[in-house]
């Protein structure tokens, strides 16, 4: 019987493994160690841990929870993430080992100057703490309804537990903690996917190609939207805006990319990134059939999708089948596993990175005594824990949509101004008028943001869908081509 003791006690165990992977494997408590890894991870190990970071538990929960509505059509976004990736490869990547870079962001710093570097960066820590928000929501979320309410513990205690074991393991190794943290997670997320696949056909009484050979499962299988290109998730659109994702929320994202220049060498990250780009493809593509087999099994066996506040939540489904769908304690051991290695494997990232950032891009950490660089550096630490708290619980009360959706439409607002201050520097030769830069930031913002609220109607039945970051990005180079210095 899977009761909340049972499922929090799994979680303290869990925890208490990370918390020993960190003191094991993090022998020196130093800012090179904590930012960089001493550059020394292995790409193999970066790359597995990848895909548990890029996933995350808004992939383990939401993206199954979506199939209803969308079917497969996501795995048109997916395959732009593809593209993508290879972009960060053999463009982004080779520019950051170049200028031997600890946050990404100083690239701005060199190419154009302080302004554009604060720019940079603040982009990047609204996006990061909005997305990793996003995440940590979605699992505490789950731990609210199939623990904590049981016991009568507020969402907020729940939130403010989640972070504080996050900010035990990662406040000593910071990177180099999380490149061995994340190897262990993604195992357990991609063991949870799989054996909820074959446990659910078990119980269904079918093999993996029977379920894919079912009527029932021809319900779900809508893969390429080509009709009309008016539609939101339109393929062209869908895979333009995915690859345009990858490249910003992986390559311009100090949270991905850290990862990556912690490697050995330039050709180790390279490496590291193809191998990561295949592998993501494949996972994803499990959890997309996992969502149509819980539709499936739901159906089957009268289990509704779970009501919260008065609307049915998508995202809770698995984690309803999981627990309460009768089948057996490995599902439901595997899911809560799976679900906290998903979700955690990307919180604890984006709290390194944005302590990264802000040492680096904010306060510029070099200018200060070595002792008093540490000191700051955990401080800053803290202070991001706290702002992650805030920003969860706020969720709570604003987050009206499912959340893989939600977090990709902020993106387009947030990423769209990185995309097109890199862009300008890589492709162009020009400077820029810094002390023009943020009415052109602020003014593209303003007008994508009003084109992404136009009622359909008004662009003859055109759908904005995750175009709006390229198109956010594009408007912000041309915006920069005005201000350039000639």
């Amino acid at each position: 019987m899977i009761t909340p003791l049972f499922i929090f006690c799994l979680i303290i165990g869990y925890f208490l493994v990370l918390i020993s992977v960190s003191y094991l494997v993090v022998k020196e408590d130093s800012n090179e160690v904590f930012f960089k890894a001493n550059r020394s991870s292995p790409w193999y190990l970066v790359a597995f841990g990848m895909v548990g970071a890029s996933l995350s538990g808004v992939t383990f929960i939401s993206v199954p929870g979506w199939i209803e509505g969308s079917q497969f059509t996501y795995f048109q976004v997916v395959l732009g993430y593809l593209v993508g990736y290879f972009v960060v490869a053999y463009i982004l990547l080779p520019v950051y080992y170049k200028n031997n870079l600890t946050s990404i962001y100083e690239y701005l710093n060199t190419r154009f100057g302080k302004t554009s570097h604060y720019a940079g960066a603040f982009f990047f820590f609204v996006s990061r703490v909005l997305g990793a928000a996003f995440r940590l929501f979605l699992v505490a979320l789950v731990m609210q309804q199939f623990i904590f309410d049981a016991w009568g513990v507020p969402f907020e205690l729940t939130v403010i537990l989640s972070i504080l074991l996050i900010w035990v393991y990662t406040q000593k190794g910071g990177i180099k903690t999380i490149v061995f943290t994340d190897t262990l997670q993604t195992t357990l997320m991609i063991l949870a996917v799989v054996l909820s696949i074959i446990y659910i056909n078990q119980a269904l009484d079918w093999s993996f190609f029977d379920f894919l050979a079912s009527k029932e499962f021809s319900e779900y299988d809508q893969l390429f939207v080509t009709d009309s290109f008016l539609s939101r998730n339109h393929f062209l659109k869908s895979f333009v805006g995915g690859a345009f994702v990858t490249i910003c929320m992986t390559g311009l994202d100090q949270d991905m990319m850290q990862k990556n220049l912690s490697c050995r060498s330039l050709k180790d990250a390279q490496k590291n990134m193809v191998v990561f780009s295949f592998v993501l493809v494949i996972v994803t593509g499990l959890f997309m059939l996992l969502g149509a087999l819980l539709y499936i099994y739901a159906d089957s066996v009268g289990i509704s999708v779970p009501i919260v506040e008065g609307s049915p939540k998508t995202d809770l489904l698995f984690p309803e089948i999981a627990l309460n769908g009768n089948l057996g304690l490995a599902v439901g051991i595997t899911f809560i596993l799976g679900l906290i290695a998903a979700a955690y494997s990307s919180a604890d990232s984006a709290l390194t990175s944005l302590t990264t950032s802000f040492c680096v891009d904010f306060l510029s950490l070099e200018k200060y005594e070595k002792n008093r660089q540490k000191q700051l550096r955990k401080r800053v630490h803290i202070g991001m824990s706290l702002s992650l708290i805030v920003v969860v619980i706020l969720f709570k009360y604003i987050l009206d949509r499912n959340v893989i959706d939600g977090l990709l439409t902020v993106a387009g607002y947030t990423y769209g101004p990185l995309l097109g201050l890199f862009a300008f520097g890589i492709f162009t030769k020009y400077t820029i008028k810094e002390q023009l830069l943020w009415p052109v930031l602020v003014g593209v913002l303003i007008f994508v943001s009003l084109l992404g609220s136009l009622d359909p109607s008004y662009l003859g039945g055109y759908q904005l869908g995750y175009e709006l970051l390229p198109l956010n990005g594009l408007l912000t180079f041309l915006g920069l081509v005005l201000i350039r210095r000639k």
